[in-house]
């Protein structure tokens, strides 16, 4: 029998831990940084070091950018970290942290009707079934009413962040972009990240920083987002992306919303009622009767049409 390789638990252990903190982080963050330039700063730094170390490694003379590849890890950086992150950034000052998470784990269900709209990609009777369920708890988590509300433009700007990073997602897999996973992420990250920074110029938080005000919770809190969300979890998901089976892989999708509710509880205070509860269990549940129908698809008959898509499943905050 094979052995598993523990490289594997400690990838899976990082990626489930830490990026299903970083929503508790954010939170934390934008409580007194400016959100867009925060994030900017957080992406420029992550994507600086990234590409630095990658762009000397490897297969340089035959995988080296040029303006296409340029071009596209531009229009990938602005679809995830400004439409999905940027997204999410904005809505934390509005909606808690445990709930965005189960909003954003909503990214499979748009993937897959994106993939199935656009693409022409076939979808198993148990994807479509998850489809209907998935966006029926995402209704129920984000209604208007009752005893539990949630701010509706928050909630909504997280429902807008999930399908950018869906559709981002899916041109990644099929744009020019550099072969090496390290020198493509930091490319995808710097671009981001600049685009980010010229938002919240725009948006007037350059005008409104008083760096008297920044707490350090919040400082902490960014440098927390650098090192651990976007350098260290994001290197050991790529590693899994190649060293696992994508159903292993997969799994960070439902694990990652119950940490960030969970830690939102025990370090923000942060009340969730039943109701939220059940519809996030929902969406959930939808994402794995997506995943694993897709998964088992994969490994039988190929998809008639255009070919699946071996893509990551739900977003990094």
């Amino acid at each position: 029998m094979r052995r598993t390789n523990p490289k594997l638990w400690v990838a899976l252990a990082i990626v489930y831990t830490v990026w299903g903190s970083t929503y508790l982080a954010i939170r934390v963050a934008v409580e007194t940084l400016p959100p867009f330039l925060m994030a900017s700063v957080r992406f420029l730094i992550a994507g600086g070091i990234l590409y630095t170390f990658s762009i000397r490694r490897g297969a340089r003379e035959a995988d080296r950018p040029g303006f296409r590849q340029w071009r596209a890890a531009a229009i990938v950086g602005t679809l995830l970290f400004l439409g999905g992150n940027g997204g999410v950034v904005w809505a934390e000052q509005r909606v808690a942290s445990g709930v965005a998470a189960l909003i954003v784990a909503s990214v499979p269900l748009w993937m897959a009707l994106i993939a199935f709209v656009a693409l022409k990609e076939r979808l198993p009777r148990v994807a479509v079934a998850g489809l209907v369920v998935g966006f029926a708890g995402t209704a129920l988590l984000i209604r208007p009413s009752g005893s539990s509300h949630i701010d509706l433009a928050g909630a909504l700007v997280l429902v807008g962040a999930s399908v950018s990073w869906a559709i981002g997602t899916l041109y990644a897999a099929r744009a020019p972009l550099p072969l090496r996973g390290g020198v493509s992420a930091g490319m995808q990250l710097l671009c981001g990240g600049v685009v980010l920074g010229f938002v919240g110029i725009a948006s007037g938080e350059l005008g409104r920083i008083d760096a008297g005000s920044f707490s350090r919770s919040s400082l902490i809190a960014l440098a927390y987002l650098i090192v651990f969300g976007a350098i260290i979890a994001f290197s050991a998901y790529s590693w899994l992306v190649q060293n696992a089976p994508p159903a292993i892989v997969s799994t960070y999708a439902y694990v990652n919303p119950a940490i960030a509710v969970l830690l939102g509880w025990a370090f923000l205070n942060e009340q969730v009622a039943s109701t939220t509860l059940v519809a996030g269990a929902v969406i959930v549940v939808a994402v794995a009767m997506i995943v694993g129908s897709r998964t088992k698809m994969r490994e039988g008959e190929p998809a008639a049409g255009a070919p699946a898509v071996d893509e990551p499943l739900a977003a990094e905050a």
